[in-house]
């Protein structure tokens, strides 16, 4: 008796463990298939423009002497940590330092937000190392961060150029910057995310064999 009981019980236990199974694979594909959704928006016509029109005005910032300051909250912010990174460090090959910064130091973040208010955070940074002819670039999967909303409307004040990462409808955001790309279709910010990141490294590529044709 205790054995058939046993020989029940794993029995059951297979069964549940195939339809897990199952189930975390459906999970799966479709997140692939969204991620994949999300990605051919850049083979897109406006995705294209966007990654070819933004490189060629990184170009000519750090052609002119020019600086990018580079802002996003939370998985955003880590993305602009990255897009600096790959410019002040590099991104395929060794060539020369680019400047970039990214709006992240934590001192500054929490004496703003504390003292001022948090729609100020990245707007102070801004004020503070922007001036005209340099590009600031907003990452935000809403379009309606306040934080950055103050932010490209300061750096527009100062004569600076302006590139925005956006998605779902675009939000407050969305016309504003000289330079946009909206991901659509997509109501948590992952899948956005993937794509802004995709497209950043792209844009890189592309400004790294304008400006350094004989390294790349």
């Amino acid at each position: 008796m205790e054995n058939l009981i046993r020989k029940n019980v794993m029995a059951m236990s297979t069964l549940l463990q195939q339809k897990e199974n199952t189930f975390s694979k459906e999970i799966l594909k479709k997140s692939i298939s969204d991620s994949i959704q999300a990605l051919q928006q850049l083979q897109a016509p406006t995705g294209l423009a966007f990654m070819e029109n933004a490189a060629l005005m990184l170009t000519k910032c750090f052609q002119n002497g020019n600086k990018v300051i580079i802002a996003g909250n939370g998985g955003s912010l880590c993305d602009a940590n990255h897009f600096a990174e790959e410019l002040t460090g590099f991104f395929r090959k060794f060539r020369p330092a680019l400047p970039a910064i990214a709006l992240s130091e934590s001192a500054h973040i929490t004496c703003t937000a504390n003292d001022l208010g948090f729609e100020w955070i990245f707007a102070r940074g801004v004020q503070a190392y922007g001036k005209p002819g340099d590009i600031f670039v907003g990452l935000t999967t809403s379009g309606n961060s306040e934080n950055i909303v103050k932010a490209v409307e300061v750096a527009r004040e100062l004569g600076m150029q302006t590139i925005t990462f956006l998605g779902k409808s675009g939000g407050k955001l969305k016309g504003v910057a000289d330079l946009e790309l909206i991901i659509e279709g997509f109501e948590y910010s992952d899948r956005i995310q993937e794509a802004h990141m995709a497209a950043i490294h792209m844009i890189i590529q592309l400004l790294e064999i304008q400006l350094f044709p004989t390294i790349s």
